[in-house]
């Protein structure tokens, strides 16, 4: 066991649903070892403007049903310059905070290595982010709940459809990943997604959506991850609008309702576990990893390797089914 008698947690980036269950069992597991712990707020510019307090475990009572984060969450463009670190370690120091614990994505993680490796401060990565497109893990924290408000969205939207008999293009969350708009899509029930890692040329959807014609569909639903290619759900609609107005077209953009809501159950779980054995390897002397979650086991994986590893890449028998359920 090291002498850490201090954590301190932060939540960067992006909030996911699950981050409040993670930083309850951060707390918890700490005070259960005799531990102290330091809530962050607003990411690293809260550890820069010095914005931090005490917390014990009544700080995070009921927050476990809550989405978003109590800690507040921020960009924080100081962070990457050396004299913005510089800061936030003088701030750590001056609050005895011995080592770190960050809950985020690629970003958090990328200033957690930097921060790291610059002043030997010990720290713990915990993947928060509904994309689930970090290395390490198989899903994280925030994932499951996004991809079940997507779900529930689109099941609404095929009533209107099917009453209507319109073609609906739905765009999902996904810059750089096609994890939501392929889970999503399947369990839907949608006829074609378009993902960021697929090209999907519009005369092959067009194609698609006149075979589901020919096979007397009365309505249709194409899901589009905002990274896709051909330039998101709009530019998509009117390219195949162009072409094939066999449907009345309409276009959905779900936005930011799907980072918010409460953690479903395998998130809150998830988070919890993963929160628990952050702190518990920084008690056992390891440092600069991520946590994370493979066959159903807590594992680690070391920052360099996570941040510097191919990205998480689609299920390809998924893609295949997606395929043949759409007939």
């Amino acid at each position: 066991m090291t002498s850490i008698k201090r954590i301190g947690v932060l939540t960067s980036g992006g909030d996911a649903p699950g981050m409040n269950a993670a930083i309850r069992a951060v707390v918890r597991t700490a005070i259960y070892h005799d531990i102290k712990v330091t809530g962050i707020y607003r990411g690293y510019e809260g550890l820069i403007e010095n914005d931090l307090f005490d917390m014990d475990s009544r700080s995070v009572s009921s927050i476990i049903t809550q989405g978003g984060t109590m800690l507040k969450s921020a960009r924080c463009p100081e962070f990457r310059t050396k004299e913005g670190r510089a800061t936030a370690y003088e701030n750590l120091k001056n609050a005895d905070i011995d080592a770190l614990v960050t809950i985020g994505g690629d970003g958090t993680f990328t200033g957690a290595e930097v921060f790291s490796e610059e002043y030997d401060i010990p720290v713990m990565c915990i993947p928060g982010t509904i994309d689930n497109d970090l290395f390490g893990t198989d899903y994280t924290i925030g994932y499951d709940t996004a991809n079940n408000t997507v779900i529930e969205a689109i099941d609404k939207i095929r009533d209107t459809a099917a009453s209507h008999s319109r073609l609906f293009f739905v765009e999902v969350m996904g810059r750089d990943s096609g994890c939501i708009a392929l889970n999503a899509g399947v369990a839907a029930g949608a006829e074609a997604i378009l993902m960021p890692e697929k090209d999907t040329a519009i005369d092959e959807l067009i194609e698609m959506l006149e075979d589901g014609k020919g096979l007397n569909k009365s309505s249709m639903i194409v899901i589009v991850a905002e990274g896709e290619k051909n330039g998101g759900a709009y530019h998509v609609a009117k390219r195949v609008k162009e072409k094939f107005d066999f449907f009345d077209t309409k276009v959905s953009i779900l936005g930011h309702l799907q980072r918010g809501g409460s953690p479903s159950s395998f998130d809150r779980i998830l988070a919890t576990r993963m929160g628990y054995h952050a702190v518990k390897e920084l008690l056992n002397g390891n440092s600069k990893s991520t946590i994370g979650f493979k066959g159903n086991k807590i594992v680690t994986t070391p920052l360099h390797v996570a941040l510097h590893s191919d990205v998480f890449k689609l299920d390809e028998e998924l893609l295949e089914i997606s395929k043949v359920m759409s007939i």
